[in-house]
């Protein structure tokens, strides 16, 4: 039980945010298809990634510490060789492991490995036909629990075929699985979405030397020809987990945050824009671009006012739990729609939302795509707000918590995406971790 304080006005630089949780993922698959040794420095620790980064080892890829900081990624010696496991491949709670990978092992020129990916209870809930269904148009084996729609996955490596694909959804982890497939494809893949999400592996496969060319129509991707070029990348803070302090400024009347060397990908600083759009002081501040764009970024308290959201939705998925706390304190009533996404995230994150803003005493409810919330203010919950096992809800409703004070069930999932977060948190206001209540 996560017990905190109300908290008052604080004036934070914070320089030593959670790495990137997605460019982490890519970094580490990407470096199964170079030819030379990557160095990857400030590689994201939390579970997700600790699932990809064992995986990986798995399939081939030797990793040294080559400063305490710095990984030295080593890929297999015969260029897109990878071992075949013994046992299952455990991706845990991670769906960008199990969707990344899906893609990757299913194409093969020369290998017919059999995999088995398997995760938690949570993960084998959460849809997988999404990526199955274009990936066996492309000729992939792959056979799966409930009509080929859910987890454990059984994958044979084969020869795959170049599809022309337009996906009903905007999804990076669905383009990207795409994407990985097509490299030993025989065909190219042409790919287009609804909207654009998250680019990091379009990006990264440009930065690297692949023949792929995007629009804002769409995607062409060749299959390679040679090995993918090495990389040194410093991967930057992840604005995901950078918000949460953002959120914690607009909930504590006169605070700020410098939030220092963030990812300012266009995808995936929306969030903050639509807190300046509900009257918060937000600046970004570009500093440099490797693969990627990074600056800082600095937010200070203003009164919010309501907003509704119905466009770019995939770009703020992650942040609306976080958003929606945003919305209780603003002045008006706050509308979001096109979000069915969240329903089958680690929690049914509207169901999830919504109940602990209950407890909180807010007016809201909730759509089969989004919900309605009525902005005052948050009150102390009478009893503990919950986790539900989803770090997004937990790190949203630790950070409301500072508004007015109570306590958070089983928060120790937390860590999946921000192990530091509640040092982080203690310098803004009073906690005590009850772990042994909590498991005894």
């Amino acid at each position: 039980m996560l017990h905190i304080a109300p908290a008052s006005k604080f004036d934070l630089v914070l320089d030593h945010l959670p790495a990137d949780k997605s460019l982490s993922h890519r970094a580490l698959l990407f470096a199964l298809l170079c030819q030379q040794p990557c160095l990857v420095q400030n590689l994201l620790t939390g579970q997700d990634c600790l699932s990809t980064l064992h995986i990986a080892k798995a399939l081939g890829l030797k990793v040294q510490k080559h400063t305490p900081n710095t990984l030295k990624l080593t890929p297999p010696k015969q260029f897109l060789h990878f071992s075949e496991p013994a046992k299952p491949l455990n991706c845990h709670n991670s769906g960008t492991t199990m969707r990344l990978l899906s893609g990757l092992l299913s194409s093969s020129q020369s290998q017919k490995n059999h995999y088995i990916l398997v995760g938690d209870s949570s993960l084998s809930r959460r849809p997988m036909g999404r990526v199955i269904a274009p990936l066996v148009q492309m000729g992939a084996q792959i056979c799966a629990r409930a009509q080929n729609t859910l987890a454990p996955l059984s994958i044979v490596s084969t020869p795959l075929k170049g599809v022309v694909y337009n996906s009903p959804i905007a999804s990076a982890q669905v383009k990207s699985a795409l994407l990985l497939a097509t490299l030993q494809a025989k065909d190219p893949l042409i790919f287009s979405e609804p909207s654009l999400s998250r680019d990091h592996t379009e990006r990264m496969l440009a930065a690297l030397g692949a023949n792929i060319h995007t629009t804002p129509q769409g995607i062409t991707l060749e299959p390679l020809s040679k090995p993918l070029e090495s990389f040194s990348w410093t991967i930057p803070a992840d604005p995901s987990s950078a918000f949460y302090f953002a959120l914690a400024v607009v909930l504590v009347p006169q605070s700020a945050v410098l939030l220092k060397n963030v990812l300012l990908n266009p995808t995936r600083t929306e969030a903050f824009r639509v807190l300046e759009k509900m009257g918060a002081h937000v600046e970004l501040h570009p500093r440099a671009q490797e693969i990627e764009p990074v600056g800082d970024i600095y937010v200070e308290h203003r009164p919010l006012k309501a907003i509704a959201l119905q466009a770019n939705i995939a770009s703020l998925i992650d942040e609306l739990p976080a958003l929606a706390v945003a919305m209780s304190v603003a002045q008006g009533v706050s509308v979001v729609k096109n979000a069915k996404e969240l329903r089958v995230k680690e929690s049914d994150r509207i169901a999830t939302t919504l109940a602990n803003l209950a407890k909180m005493g807010v007016e809201c409810v909730g759509f089969e795509d989004g919900f309605q919330i009525k902005g005052g203010c948050l009150k102390r919950p009478k009893e503990p707000l919950e986790s539900f096992n989803d770090h997004r809800i937990a790190l949203s409703f630790a950070s409301a918590l500072l508004a007015c004070g109570g306590t958070l069930k089983n928060a120790a999932c937390m860590d999946v995406s921000f192990p530091q977060f509640q040092e982080i948190l203690g310098r803004i206001a009073r906690i005590k971790d009850t772990n042994a209540s909590e498991n005894g």
